[in-house]
């Protein structure tokens, strides 16, 4: 039995939880601020439902005899990093391995010094889904998880090895890092006007996201990952072949009120631009916007 906990089950989360836990051998725990009874999830497949273990509580961990465990999925927002650890110190111990599923390119550098190299694996996730309310997800497809090459990430793809979600170990993880980056920082246009992915139809809305791809492509090249320079026009490409209702995060979170990813999505690229001499002004101005729009 293998004994996987789940910190934030949302749109990502709760769909990688309940692919997990459909296998028997998989002992799922989800680690909630908001309890639920039975985790489903229509996935393009049809309905998936699991009745995993619920902790509402790091403390309700321990008391349950539900911790240390063999691995950990981090799913939060980058901005939920400070309640992360208090899960992280209940659910780690000296042979968990923790993976971090979130945006951006920054996966480890929050968790450095609290859990150990060898055995933290960053991961790219493409997967596009929605939640209705705890427990309840839109998966619109099956999507893909990308690992860094090594024995931490192929135990981790053995754990999506029943599940149609393709996991890929990769040698180069820093560019798949900023290609997946490449798409979310335009996502922020999405954000802004408040409409979902098929307003990349519209060839104005599509010019202001290849701007912002732009700019991300240029800051990736310096930190070291291999772009193309048609890859704005590929994220266009596949914002005009998803279904054209879908909603990203950013958009969804600012359209409830909820506290934005900005700063991994856009802002990264307007930091590490500055710190390469290279100025990104239209993430800048997303950024800026969406921030003033949430005052």
């Amino acid at each position: 039995m293998t004994s996987i906990a789940v910190i934030g089950p949302g749109a990502v989360g709760g769909t990688v939880a309940a692919w997990l836990a459909q296998k028997a051998e998989h002992a799922v725990t989800v680690c909630v601020r908001t309890p639920f009874e039975t985790l489903a999830v229509e996935t393009p497949e049809g309905t998936i439902t699991a009745t995993p273990r619920v902790a509402a509580s790091p403390q309700s961990l321990e008391d349950g005899g539900l911790s240390p465990v063999d691995w950990v999925l981090v799913t939060t927002k980058t901005y939920d990093t400070d309640g992360t650890m208090a899960w992280l110190d209940a659910l780690v111990g000296p042979e968990t391995r923790v993976a971090i599923l979130r945006n951006g390119v920054e996966h480890a550098e929050p968790f450095a010094g609290r859990i150990d190299a060898e055995r933290l694996v960053p991961a790219v996730v493409d997967i596009p889904a929605e939640r209705s309310a705890p427990g309840r997800v839109l998966q619109r497809r099956n999507g893909w998880i990308k690992v860094p090459a090594g024995a931490a990430g192929e135990a981790f793809a053995a754990l999506f090895a029943h599940t149609p979600i393709a996991v890929e170990t990769v040698a180069d993880f820093t560019t798949e890092a900023w290609k997946k980056l490449a798409l979310n920082c335009a996502g922020a246009v999405n954000a802004l006007i408040l409409k979902p992915a098929g307003v990349a139809q519209d060839e104005g809305a599509a010019e202001v996201m290849r701007t912002l791809v732009r700019e991300c492509v240029a800051v990736g090249r310096a930190e070291g990952a291999e772009l193309s320079d048609d890859l704005p026009d590929q994220v266009i490409a596949g914002y005009r072949a998803a279904d054209p209702g879908s909603v990203n995060s950013l958009h969804a979170d600012r359209a409830a009120g909820r506290p934005m990813e900005l700063d991994a999505r856009n802002g990264v690229i307007v930091r590490k631009g500055a710190a390469h001499g290279i100025a990104a002004p239209a993430n800048a101005m997303v950024v800026a916007l969406l921030n003033a729009a949430a005052l």
